[in-house]
């Protein structure tokens, strides 16, 4: 009891000279506060995509591979708080918000029962070079709070980035295709073979990342399910 109170005493002196700040908005967070202030959690845009098998991201996909289920967290439009929360978790060094909003999405789809059936979750890995630069995988963070709620198993090295692809920003559809043909590897595709995988992502744009590593992964057996944090 003494510990734990010291260690409050501790927190609350230090978030004087070192506030913690709402991602969302840039306001300081409160003693109860994790990662986002109430206002900005009360107010992001959650799709529900789970609840329907027809949703905006299962369309998008349809015809690229086939999947079990498909959906998004969040729905990103620019200047908004979802783009900012994007840009902390990537550029900013605030991983564990993505492991914030795995763990805090995971927890609503347990409620739904869609996505329990998966056998191991499996990020988007990154290639070593941006790896090092960055010092993390996104895509890990946000997979390890959904296996966290769905007490899953999170397969962080399932899938190997062997080739470096640019930024797909300015790229057209058809040249994001291109761009990441042939840039994933399936690191053990016999342990893999007949499992259902959910494949996690932090942004579904055209869908050109995801079917490169899908493709991968039925391949070598695997049934797929997608998973991102937001749907641009």
């Amino acid at each position: 009891m003494m510990n734990n109170q010291f260690s409050q005493y501790l927190s609350d002196f230090l978030a004087l000279f070192f506030p913690k700040i709402c991602a969302g908005c840039g306001h300081v967070l409160v003693r109860q506060e994790k990662q986002l202030c109430t206002s900005c959690l009360f107010h992001l845009p959650i799709t529900n995509f789970h609840l329907d098998p027809n949703n905006q991201v299962a369309r998008q996909l349809w015809g690229k591979f086939p999947f079990e289920n498909a959906t998004a967290m969040l729905l990103l439009k620019k200047e908004t708080r979802v783009e900012r929360i994007l840009y902390q978790i990537k550029y900013a060094n605030r991983p564990q918000l993505a492991y914030f909003l795995g763990r805090q999405y995971g927890e609503t789809l347990v409620k739904s029962l869609v996505f329990t059936n998966v056998d191991v979750i499996i990020p988007i890995p990154l290639h070593r070079k941006k790896l090092k630069k960055r010092g993390y995988n996104q895509s890990f963070y946000l997979a390890k709070g959904i296996g966290m709620a769905l007490s899953k198993p999170v397969l962080e090295h399932g899938l190997i980035r062997v080739g470096e692809s640019v930024s797909q920003t300015k790229k057209s559809r058809l040249e994001r295709y291109d761009n990441v043909q042939n840039v994933f590897l399936c690191a053990d595709g016999h342990s893999l073979e007949g499992k259902r995988v959910l494949l996690v992502d932090d942004v579904l744009t055209t869908g050109a990342t995801l079917t490169a590593a899908a493709e991968q992964l039925i391949a070598a057996g695997c049934t797929i399910s997608v998973l991102t944090l937001a749907r641009a």
